[in-house]
């Protein structure tokens, strides 16, 4: 009998309530096992998203585990029942599941990103976690692909025996992908985004303080004004706005 997963829908999505040990060990099992799963991490962005790009609404809800990444949806989550919900960012999720596998013989495959931050990517995680099995790394073509290329992505991903795959092609590309591939990939693809940006060094990730206020996204939006302040403004304005739609419904009912 499957176990029920604990959590709550967050502006329609569902999101799971778990602690770090409880993904971890759970997204650990997965690979150990080579299960065809996935993991979404979900922000505001995505959360906001999803209420209009019915792709991204279906992925998330059929993915196998769904995390909360931003503040305020961890935040959701413990005004909803789960107390001590913490956010689960992607790029901590990353670093903290190579960490927990150096001990193992899980290996894992890198997919997305340019070529140029593959490489540092590479190079940090070698000499951060040198007992970490790195399976294999891929750089897609940038665009739409074909059948044919597709194809060959997903043979490379299976034959290299990697039982988790760390995708890095941005909301709501990855995580459409990963579903529609969900059955055809031999292990747990966990959709991180801008994990690899953050880890290769090719984006400044804001400082701990920052992030433990829930003010990472004023960081990247300081850092990327031109290409996120209207990302920004209409996301968090929208989330602010159903985010109390939700809270008031659930007050009355």
């Amino acid at each position: 009998m499957t176990k029920l997963r604990q959590g709550h829908k967050v502006l329609g999505t569902f999101i799971d309530a778990l602690n770090w040990s409880q993904a971890i060990v759970q997204i650990t099992s997965w690979g150990e096992s080579r299960q065809s799963k996935t993991v979404c991490l979900c922000n505001v962005h995505s959360s906001v998203t999803a209420r209009s790009d019915s792709n991204l609404s279906v992925a998330l809800s059929k993915s196998d585990m769904v995390l909360p990444d931003g503040s305020p949806v961890a935040w959701m989550l413990r005004k909803k029942g789960y107390k001590k919900q913490t956010r689960i960012a992607g790029p901590d999720l990353m670093e903290r599941l190579c960490a927990n596998l150096e001990t193992s013989n899980i290996g894992i495959f890198l997919f997305g990103a340019s070529e140029q931050t593959l490489q540092k990517l590479l190079e940090t995680l070698k000499t951060r976690f040198p007992r970490l099995n790195i399976k294999g790394s891929l750089s897609p073509k940038y665009g739409d692909w074909s059948p044919e290329e597709e194809t060959t992505y997903i043979n490379k991903i299976n034959q290299s025996g990697a039982g988790i795959i760390f995708i890095g092609l941005g909301c709501p590309k990855q995580e459409v992908w990963m579903t529609k591939n969900k059955d055809k990939i031999q292990g747990v693809m966990l959709g991180v985004g801008a994990a690899f940006d953050f880890h290769a060094g090719t984006i400044k990730r804001a400082p701990d303080y920052m992030q433990k206020a829930g003010l990472e996204w004023l960081h990247r939006l300081l850092s990327e004004p031109g290409r996120l302040w209207k990302r920004y403004l209409l996301t968090n304005t929208k989330f602010i706005y159903f985010a109390l739609q939700d809270l008031r419904h659930k007050s009355t009912t």
